[in-house]
């Protein structure tokens, strides 16, 4: 691989140098063995990864202590498009890069979707259909909400 070839580059949005993107799949955390170090005591070791898929970045969380964000919301996996923010801990960064092939598709963002042994890697996914939270409460449920929460 040349050395001078990037697969985009990360703006630090307080200002500083940018990152250059090296390679195809890049750890990045505190640890000096990360390809991407950011040492920041709110950093975990080993807090993300981000893989070049298809034309297009994906991050993922690796059970960070802080969580990654892109767009300011909570993720543990996302997509980032081009111009998208992704939040280490709270170190953000503009992800600037030409996209290539398809856009993919958007993945489920209900936070629900998983179970907690499923994110922690400890148990497989289920072959389920998920079903989506509902879309209104009915006026009986409604008042039973009201009477358990103390709302009267």
């Amino acid at each position: 691989m040349d050395s001078a070839h990037t697969y985009g580059t990360l703006i630090p949005c307080g200002g500083g140098d940018p990152i250059p993107l090296l390679k195809r799949k890049l750890l990045i955390g505190r640890r000096s063995s990360c390809d991407i170090i950011l040492d920041f005591p709110n950093v975990s070791s080993k807090h993300c990864e981000l893989e070049l898929i298809n034309g297009y970045w994906h991050v993922a969380d690796l059970n960070s202590s802080n969580g990654i964000k892109v767009n300011d919301a909570r993720c543990d996996q996302k997509w980032v498009l081009p111009g998208d923010i992704i939040s280490v801990a709270r170190h953000r960064y503009e992800v600037a890069y030409e996209a290539t092939g398809d856009r993919p598709a958007p993945e489920d963002d209900n936070p629900f979707a998983r179970g907690l042994l499923e994110k922690a890697g400890l148990a497989k996914a289920e072959s389920r259909p998920r079903s989506k939270p509902p879309t209104r409460v009915d006026a009986e449920e409604d008042i039973a909400l009201k009477w358990l929460m103390g709302d009267d």
